[in-house]
């Protein structure tokens, strides 16, 4: 509730008053064992009995001559050291709770000796929920009871101390204090609940304290652990002892209580003894914090406005129409529909420190505008399922990447996909571990990927700059799509993944066999090398399926136009698969514009085939072989294409459109092109026996139309489904988690936040630990 005045220090401790000579006198030895029993019990054997008897009657026997004498002087010596030790008050002897009391300053000397810095090193615990406030505890017994003394400070001094603060404990916020110790029982509450446990507590701590020469303030807590209610004392010198006291109304709050002029009132009650001594004026420091929060937005009671506003709707067509959800336009809602994560708004307005004298000022703050306060806090109130989602109630693709990663570890068990989808029927195929979804979803799942409208996506998306290094697949493309629908598909266990991956790609085969173009598949004849081995494979498939389907239609035209000339020769030296003219450059032989031709596009190579090849090259010893064969193949075509668009053409008039470089031109450079073109040819292609000319000569004049193709579509494509049909599960589950955090941070990425900054730097934190994460996979 507030702090009361400085009242005077309890008494010392005093020690009752002892007689000077007994101070000084011997404690009495401990009294003679009485005489041992002349016959023994009769529990015991008769052989015991009967030597124990014999013994006891001969040392019986001399003792009594011995002890004639001396009888009535052992007894007067015997009654007064019995006397003696009823008188004597042996105060060198401590206590329990001076034990309690010592063991407190000891461990308050240590922490006071270490300092916040060296408890930091040591191991101090964060306070949780609070940055700067850090704890060290130790574990005290007294009696029968336990109890925890913890040791609360901060990291570094603010200067100043700042009300209101969201890094304040309570007990700094209540009290106004930076540093402190609490010390309560350990037990289900953690309260002290019995008023004389709870001062003899604080006793303890303030004698320790007071040794110690330390200003540190003491806390209990008592009462009902709801209402955070606290005792307290500080030692403010040696004259003078602070106390505090705090408690919480958490029901049945008065309504005297409920105002600001209520309140204090009974703070300066807490000031004085009587009625009588309440003061006239009393300056007061105050400040303020008011919270006000919005309402949870209610869906259901939208969706109720929203029908009474379209009443003219008919019955059927409302029934039809699926519930409003808050995501419904954002980029995951094709996939799943999240809890709304912000459940409202907060806002708290705070009115700094200030000075009161009487309790109708109080009234006049507390009907103030919330406009009228020094500062406001606006922050949103979140699910505490996404700060804390421990019971795994929130599902999202985190949940869903996670199982991924389990399947994926899983993956290795087997060596082929149809393992995991064999006859399970010694397992329970209920559990989730082996789930699979019936029939009719895979038919769903790949109905959606293999969708007809729609086609060819050209992945024009918000990429992050970290995207590009993570090897997976656009979010856009087919196979994306399909780990995407893989994380939703059976709990995402690997025999529901085995059982999907087959389908997608019986249905692959069969667009390649029937010649239909693969949906979501980039239409360029090129082939990404940045993303997975997968992917790429697609593309390729992708291309191969264009290029058959164009062999087709080219041999049902070239059969066409069989016919049609088969009654007619045609003309020598007609030129063929022309692209245009090429500018400024003639023909040397003849006066003729020079045409450039139609090439073929280098054959495409995945990532596997770039390193199929260059382990067969190191493998015969000849990488510059291999590679020569395949630029020959090339240049041979390029020649052919270039005789069929000049018929009249030599091999310097290719030198000179090929490879500029290697013709020594000796016009001059006014720009006029004169003919026939003076110059020669480089030393390279001088030299007898240069193997440019001699292909140059076996080239024969062919147009690209009608030179065999570079790449061999029915072949690649053949081996690509083989390819797809062979994967084995670890192969394709590393793919699939590269690809499926790939595709899920991009459709987060989508997401517009209003070109809020520190977002797009977690974003950029997200794709960078996600690089350095996956690396390992990408790897392989």
């Amino acid at each position: 509730m507030g702090t009361s005045p400085y009242l005077p220090p309890p008494p010392p401790l005093r020690l009752p008053p002892t007689d000077p000579t007994r101070q000084t006198g011997k404690l009495p030895r401990d009294p003679a064992p009485p005489p041992t029993p002349s016959s023994a019990s009769p529990r015991e054997g008769i052989a015991d009995a009967d030597a124990d008897a014999a013994m006891a009657s001969t040392s019986s026997k001399h003792a009594k001559h011995r002890r004639i004498g001396e009888d009535e002087e052992e007894e007067e010596e015997e009654e007064e050291a019995e006397e003696e030790l009823g008188r004597f008050d042996d105060f060198t002897i401590a206590s329990s709770w001076e034990r309690f009391i010592s063991e407190i300053e000891a461990i308050c000397r240590q922490w006071l000796a270490d300092g916040p810095k060296i408890l930091m090193q040591k191991g101090a615990e964060t306070v949780p929920s609070f940055e700067n406030l850090y704890m060290v505890k130790r574990e005290l017994k007294h009696g029968k009871r336990v109890y925890c003394m913890e040791y609360h400070f901060r990291k570094s001094a603010k200067g100043k101390y700042s009300y209101w603060d969201d890094d304040t404990h309570s007990t700094q916020l209540s009290f106004g204090v930076d540093e402190f110790l609490i010390i309560a029982p350990l037990s289900a509450s953690g309260v002290v609940l019995d008023d004389p446990e709870s001062t003899k507590l604080l006793s303890s701590v303030a004698i320790a304290l007071s040794n110690c020469g330390s200003n540190w303030p003491a806390f209990v807590p008592v009462h009902d652990p709801s209402r955070k209610a606290y005792i307290g004392i500080q030692n403010m010198g040696t004259v003078f002892t602070r106390r505090f006291e705090a408690d919480r109304i958490g029901s049945q709050v008065p309504i005297r209580l409920m105002h600001l002029e209520g309140l204090h009132e009974l703070f300066l009650s807490k000031f004085v003894l009587s009625s009588t001594d309440f003061p006239a004026k009393v300056k007061v420091n105050f400040s303020m914090k008011l919270t006000y929060r919005t309402p949870e937005h209610d869906y259901d009671h939208e969706e109720t406005l929203d029908s009474e506003a379209t009443e003219s709707i008919p019955e059927s067509e409302v029934a039809s129409q699926p519930r409003k959800q808050w995501d419904d336009d954002c980029p995951w809602a094709e996939w799943y529909s999240a809890e709304d994560p912000v459940k409202g708004f907060e806002l708290t307005t705070i009115w700094g420190e200030k000075m009161f004298e009487e309790s109708f000022e109080m009234a006049e703050v507390e009907n103030a505008s919330s406009f009228d306060a020094d500062s406001w806090l606006l922050q949103p109130v979140v699910s505490p399922y996404m700060v804390d989602d421990s019971i795994g109630k929130f599902v999202g693709f985190a949940s869903q990447l996670h199982l991924l990663v389990n399947a994926f570890e899983s993956s290795a068990e087997a060596q082929f996909l149809e393992d995991f989808v064999a006859d399970n029927s010694g397992q329970d195929n209920s559990k989730s571990s082996v789930a699979v979804p019936p029939p009719s979803v895979i038919d769903r799942v790949m109905k959606d990927l293999f969708n007809d409208e729609v086609g060819n996506s050209n992945y024009v998306e918000a990429e992050n700059k970290y995207g590009r290094a993570l090897k997976g697949a656009p979010s856009d493309s087919l196979f994306a799509q399909f780990c995407l629908h893989a994380l939703w598909f059976g709990n995402c266990n690997m025999r529901a993944i085995a059982v999907l991956w087959i389908d997608f790609v019986r249905e692959i085969r069969w667009c390649w066999e029937e010649s239909e173009r693969l949906p979501r598949m980039k239409t360029t004849s090129s082939i990404d090398l940045s993303s997975c081995v997968i992917h790429q494979k697609l593309q390729m498939l992708a291309i191969c399926i264009e290029r058959k389907k164009s062999l087709n239609r080219k041999k049902d035209t070239d059969d066409a136009h069989k016919e049609k000339t088969s009654n007619s020769m045609a003309p020598d030296k007609i030129r063929k698969g022309s692209a245009g003219v090429v500018p400024s450059m003639m023909l040397i032989n003849t006066f003729q514009e020079m045409h450039a031709p139609y090439t073929q596009d280098a054959p495409l190579m995945t990532e596997d085939m770039h390193e199929e090849r260059l382990h067969a090259a190191e493998a015969f010893g000849n990488a510059v072989g291999l590679s020569g064969q395949l630029e020959r193949d090339i240049l041979s075509s390029d020649m052919s294409a270039f005789k069929a668009a000049n018929p009249d053409a030599a091999f310097e008039d290719f030198i000179r459109w090929h490879s500029p470089g290697d013709w020594v031109s000796e016009d001059k450079s006014d720009g006029n092109p004169t003919w026939p073109p003076k110059g020669r040819l480089s030393q390279r292609m001088s030299e007898h026996g240069n193997m440019w000319r001699k292909i140059w000569n076996d080239a024969p004049a062919l147009p690209v139309s009608e030179q065999k193709s570079l790449l061999d579509s029915v072949r690649e494509g053949e081996k690509v489904v083989h390819y797809l049909e062979t994967l084995r599960p670890q192969q394709l589950l590393e793919q699939m988690v590269c690809t499926a955090f790939k595709s899920s941070a991009d459709i987060l990425n989508k997401t517009t936040y209003g070109g809020f900054k520190l977002m797009k730097t977690k974003m950029d934190q997200l794709y960078a630990t996600m690089v350095s994460t996956l690396r390992s996979l990408q790897g392989k």
